[in-house]
């Protein structure tokens, strides 16, 4: 089976599937097809199928211009239909791994999507989980599910791995195309065969780990790293606003040494769907082996406190007017969990927005990426411009994302009446009277 799959692999004769046309499906679906192999999406949401059928882009990573020649060639198709995973040779899923409503991770969309691609798998077929998860999911969990649902024997009949997404929305140097991979496999052939078939899609290094759960605690590990990280240096900005130290500039100083030191910077919270998820994940786990992640903990304490302190902050700041937060008029900038994005996922920008409501503020947002949201069954529609007006009527404005493009900063410090800035997007602004940072 190795040897044929490794033929088909670098002769093109592969036909692809990709569960899940989100942020990570779509692009990695696209450059399946770049690549030359014919590739299904499978969605269970209708109305992404539709999209990506007629050749209609709704992700940003991806060229508008790539998909829909894609689509026109015969090189990319999409459905909700798995009974079509009996025409594909390599399957890899990307759904969502959310926590549910008690901080636990919530895998029935990889239980489901498994259980689905598990009744149609055939012999010589290659299964890869790219969502992040648990170390033991793979194997724990997806295994059982693919040997029952097929009949199939997982390393004779078919191969399974765990392959870590690693997409950073709005990133311009680091894509789909040219970010390294890492693959671990059920075994040493699994492995083999599913990183080729990466390398012969990607630009990237693909790294070989000995197993799906080396691979899935690396995964775990990036992201665990940058929350710790990121709750220090939360934890020093609100120190320091006690101290009266700018962080801002205790960070650009630290910089300056070429070694031992790598720049995180403060904020009102953690957003997107890895960073503020991935540590949920692995204290989970650690329970099942009596351990307690102490410090990982620690540091999301401090991650999940900032959009409360943002808005004591700004409480405090409305007190020198003479201005309660109750009845306060809070004009929000940015929603995007990160700059010039308009994935608002996770955002602490949407947290903030509801701090502000439970102590009784009017609150307004605007947002050059993203006109609405939707949370908790609740959508919010921003302001469809930013004028003098709305600024002036503005008791504080609140900076949550650190936009570069669609927000004039120079026009917002003139109409101001006071900015709480807790991104540093108006470092470049000269006049800073009215202007206090995190």
């Amino acid at each position: 089976m190795k040897q044929t799959l490794l033929n088909k692999i670098n002769t093109k004769q592969i036909t692809v599937g990709v569960v899940g046309l989100g942020y990570v499906g779509l692009p990695l679906a696209v450059e399946k097809a770049k690549a030359g192999y014919k590739t299904i999406g499978f969605d269970i949401q209708s109305h992404k199928a539709e999209k990506v059928n007629q050749g209609i882009n709704y992700i940003g990573d991806v060229v508008d211009s790539e998909l829909k020649d894609l689509v026109a060639n015969g090189m990319l198709s999409a459905t909700t239909d798995f009974s079509f995973v009996k025409d594909v040779d390599f399957i890899a899923i990307a759904v969502p791994t959310p926590l549910d409503e008690y901080q636990q991770p919530d895998i029935s969309y990889v239980r489901d999507s498994t259980a689905q691609v598990a009744q149609y798998i055939k012999k010589g077929s290659m299964v890869v989980l790219e969502s992040t998860t648990y170390p033991g999911t793979t194997e724990e969990l997806m295994l059982p599910i693919l040997e029952e649902g097929s009949g199939l024997k997982c390393g004779e009949d078919f191969y399974l791995a765990f392959s870590p997404e690693r997409v950073d929305p709005g990133n311009l140097i680091y894509q789909t195309k040219n970010t390294p991979k890492v693959v671990g496999g059920v075994g040493k052939d699994a492995t083999e065969v599913i990183a080729a078939m990466y390398r012969n899609v990607l630009e990237g290094e693909v790294f070989e780990a000995s197993s799906p759960r080396v691979a899935e605690m690396e995964k775990i590990l990036e992201n665990t790293y940058r929350n710790i990280n990121i709750g220090l240096i939360n934890e020093l900005a609100m120190l320091c606003h006690k101290m009266d130290i700018n962080i801002w500039e205790v960070i650009e100083a630290a910089k300056t040494k070429p070694f031992g030191f790598t720049p995180f910077y403060p904020g009102p919270g953690l957003g997107g769907h890895c960073i503020p998820l991935d540590p949920y994940y692995l204290s989970w786990k650690a329970r099942e082996y009596s351990f307690h992640t102490s410090m990982i903990e620690a540091s999301m304490m401090v991650n999940d406190r900032m959009p409360e302190y943002t808005v004591e902050r700004a409480g405090k700041i409305l007190n020198r007017f003479k201005k309660a937060l109750n009845g306060a008029k809070v004009l929000i900038l940015g929603v995007a969990y990160k700059g010039d994005i308009d994935d608002y996922r996770e955002s602490p920008a949407i947290k903030v927005i509801a701090e502000f409501e439970k102590a009784g503020s009017e609150v307004q947002y605007y947002d050059p990426f993203v006109s609405e949201y939707r949370e908790k069954g609740r959508q919010m529609q921003g302001l469809p411009e930013l004028t003098a007006e709305i600024i002036q009527n503005s008791d504080i404005v609140v900076i949550t994302t650190n936009h570069t493009k669609g927000i004039d900063y120079n026009f917002v410090q003139k109409n101001a009446k006071y900015i709480f800035d807790t991104k540093n997007a108006m470092k470049d602004i000269l006049n800073r009277e009215n202007i206090e940072l995190l």
